[in-house]
Formats: C-alpha cells, sequence, structure tokens
C-alpha cells in the first residue's frame, strides 16, 4: 500500500473485478488503450485470483479514493529491470465521474515517488496517442518529457493514430 494525496495505491483483489470488467467494457474508457481481448466477468476475476504477488518487474497497484474508498483505476510499472534502472508505465481512471478531478495527477506522482524510492529506478517511460490530450497534459504535468514519436504506432476505429513516447528522470518529478 502507498499513499497518494487523494489516493491510496493497493494490491488489487478478485473482489476488484466487476470494476475492471466494467471499465474494459466502457468505450469512453479504453478509447486510447492498447485493444484487450473480450472477457467475460468470470474470466477477469480468474485472471485476477491467478496473478501472483506484485514483483520488480510488474507490480500493479489499484487506485483507491483515500476520502471514501472507492476503486477508480490502476497504475502499473511493467517491464522493470534493475539492470537497466527503467520501467514503463500505464494507468487509467475507470470512473468517469472522477475524471478531471486529480486522481490521475496525484497517483501517477505517487506511483512515480515509489518506482524512483522504493524501486531505485533512474527512467520511468511511456507512450501516449497524440490526441490524447488530457493524459498527455497530465503526463507533462507531473515531470514526464516528450522523447519521440512513433508513427501511425496506434490503430483505432480503421484509423491509425501517432504516440508520443515520454521519459521521466529520478529527480524530474513534479
Amino acid at each position: 500500500m502507498t499513499l497518494g494525496k487523494l489516493v491510496l495505491l493497493r494490491a488489487l483483489a478478485p473482489s476488484d473485478a466487476e470494476s475492471l470488467w466494467r471499465w474494459n467494457n466502457d468505450p469512453d474508457v479504453v478509447r486510447w488503450m492498447d485493444a484487450y481481448y473480450d472477457q467475460n466477468l468470470d474470466g477477469v476475476r480468474k485472471r485476477l485470483e491467478e496473478r501472483g504477488p506484485n514483483s520488480y518487474g510488474d507490480t500493479l497497484y489499484g487506485i483507491e479514493v483515500r476520502e471514501d474508498g472507492t476503486l477508480i483505476g490502476l497504475v502499473r510499472l511493467r517491464d522493470a529491470k534493475p539492470e537497466t534502472g527503467r520501467a514503463e508505465l500505464d494507468i487509467y481512471v475507470g470512473e468517469k465521474d472522477r475524471w478531471g478531478c486529480g486522481y490521475a495527477t496525484d497517483a501517477l506522482r505517487t506511483m512515480c515517488r515509489y518506482g524512483f524510492d522504493s524501486m531505485r529506478l533512474h527512467k520511468i517511460s511511456l507512450t501516449v496517442v497524440t490526441e490524447n490530450h488530457a493524459a498527455h497534459h497530465v503526463y507533462r504535468k507531473v515531470g514526464f518529457v516528450e522523447e519521440g514519436r512513433l508513427r501511425q504506432g496506434f490503430h483505432r476505429d480503421g484509423r491509425w493514430y501517432d504516440q508520443y513516447t515520454m521519459g521521466m528522470l529520478k529527480g524530474e518529478l513534479r
């Protein structure tokens, strides 16, 4: 468990399956995310039951609102390697009524602080679709900088979109 100002990052449990299933079946929530395979609620629950504990290479937390204990999203550091000191970050807020309230910003700061301080990472990277303006704004706000552009790296609704590659080095977190 890791505390932010507004959120608590906590391990996921099989009891969280219904929220994940609902978010992953909401077109607004998954609009700019890499494709997920359709899965029924029992499949999501089974995946959570079979998921091992968090590890250095794959740390996945639920984002819970400290004020009321509501699970609102996920944040993950994956593909971390101590040899390189780098990891990839993924995040989404699935509860749309919590969008624009500062929870994603706080969850990002909290997870990056955890990555830099507890995991001793040197760099955290991510990709974001260029048209996902809200996410791009939040990433820049916490200290991520654009490092490149992947031309037509994301496909959705019959169209190809560019993606930014972004990174943050230890000491750049705002």
